[in-house]
């Protein structure tokens, strides 16, 4: 049988919807990387019994393991550690060694104020924080707040305790592995492969098909476990699997090349970013958007080292700056729209030549949920792409969905059509 998890996390601001849930997804992938089966995963507010209920839950889940998120903290409502001692009938003690290391946190950072000496509200939040349940190990902290691990016994499953803030517990994971009480709680998992086939183009449906097809046809396909998601367009097939079915892998992945190989693009985790950047060269790129605002240079910029081929941008939502800036000629948006191929086109060649660059993408539709006119619904998008030496082309599109979807799904398509005009163009 293999390892199980559940994972809470806690906070009213995520609960509420104040802020996204960044630690749970974070903490699932990572769990699943290991070879751990993600059973449940919870949000719940900052209050002892909510929290209580679900350490309870996932204990009769049979789960080896649970890890919680957040509640740390100096304040009144920072109860975690209190409630998994509780869950774990363990009394907490002051642990001096957590206590000095988070005091030398505190003094460091104010030692930029040129303060020396701590207010008895800080001691005590010290103290607060220095709490740990008996026969539990304390983690370093990564901000000012330790982790803790708790032991599991033959009633209990281990508990994690981590931090809130996203950058302090993935600081801290690494040394949470390699507590005691979680190595115990996942000597007995067994590592999977997590494959990932990347399709554009592909709907849910007809890859269920495809699913049911091939359910008859590769053999071993029942050792599989498939996972899909439509995300931005774009879907996603994972799927995990012990070492000894890696031949039932590589026949479903052959079945699902054969039936759809031309809307498969990635069958080794590289997404669209990566091929795009492949596909350049070398080769500069630049934009020109009206519908998306500056969504499409965005995404060229969220990696590390776009300088290298990403220039800029112009976001022309007016016609005034469509002419000003990129000199998409006046009588041409008289003419055909402002949401036309025509104008799509002389936007991309537009800024092309203003920012001197290789490639160009341009995009101008109806986000909605007003602007339609006859001939053209909300949803409407024409795209340019220009590559030096090439002819540029452009499509139309009729995107579903609410303004946000509509200019999501422009991205995703603006970027492959980009690798597809790319590959079609090679540098020399």
């Amino acid at each position: 049988m293999s390892t199980r998890a559940g994972i809470v996390v806690t906070g009213t601001e995520v609960l509420s919807g104040w802020i996204a849930d960044q630690n749970g997804p974070w903490v699932s992938q990572r769990l699943l990387e290991l070879g751990v089966d993600v059973a449940h995963l919870t949000v719940c507010g900052d209050r002892p019994e909510d929290l209580l209920a679900q350490l309870r839950f996932l204990a009769d889940q049979n789960v080896d393991v649970i890890v919680t998120t957040g509640g740390l903290g100096p304040t009144a409502d920072d109860l975690t550690v209190a409630t998994v001692a509780e869950f774990a009938s363990r009394p907490v003690a002051h642990d001096a060694v957590t206590a000095q290391t988070i005091e030398s946190v505190i003094r460091g950072w104010r030692k930029y104020a040129d303060i020396d000496e701590l207010p008895a509200s800080t001691v005590a939040s010290i103290e607060k924080q220095a709490l740990v349940p008996e026969g539990a190990e304390a983690i370093p902290p990564t901000g000012t707040a330790p982790g803790v691990a708790v032991p599991g016994t033959d009633a209990l499953p281990a508990v994690l305790v981590l931090p809130g803030p996203p950058r302090e517990l993935r600081a801290m994971w690494p040394n949470a592995l390699d507590t005691g009480a979680v190595t115990a709680a996942l000597r007995n998992r067994v590592p999977n492969a997590l494959e990932t086939i990347r399709a554009f183009g592909l709907s849910e449906p007809d890859l269920a098909v495809s699913l049911a097809d091939a359910e008859k046809t590769v053999d071993g396909f029942g050792s599989l476990e498939i996972t899909t998601c439509m995300r931005g367009g774009e879907l996603e097939i994972s799927t995990r699997f012990a070492a000894e079915h890696s031949a039932a892998y590589d026949a479903l992945s052959s079945f699902l090349l054969g039936r759809h190989g031309d809307r498969i693009y990635s069958t080794d985790e590289r997404e669209i970013d990566d091929l795009l950047i492949e596909r350049l060269a070398g080769r500069t790129i630049v934009t020109a958007e009206s519908c998306t605002g500056g969504l499409v240079a965005a995404r060229l910029t969220e990696r590390a080292g776009s300088s290298a081929y990403m220039l800029g941008g112009v976001v022309s939502y007016s016609n005034d700056v469509k002419t000003g800036a990129i000199d998409v000629p006046a009588d041409l948006i008289a003419e055909h729209g402002a949401v036309s191929e025509q104008v799509a086109a002389a936007m991309a060649d537009g800024v092309a030549a203003r920012l001197n660059a290789d490639v160009a993408i341009s995009t101008t539709g109806i986000a909605g949920p007003g602007g339609a006119v006859v001939g053209k619904p909300v949803g409407t998008v024409c795209i340019g792409i220009a590559v030096a030496g090439a002819e540029t082309r452009t499509v139309t599109r009729s995107f579903p969905g609410n303004r946000q979807q509509v200019r999501e799904l422009t991205v995703t398509t603006a970027l492959h059509l980009a690798v597809q005009e790319l590959a079609a163009s090679p540098a020399d």
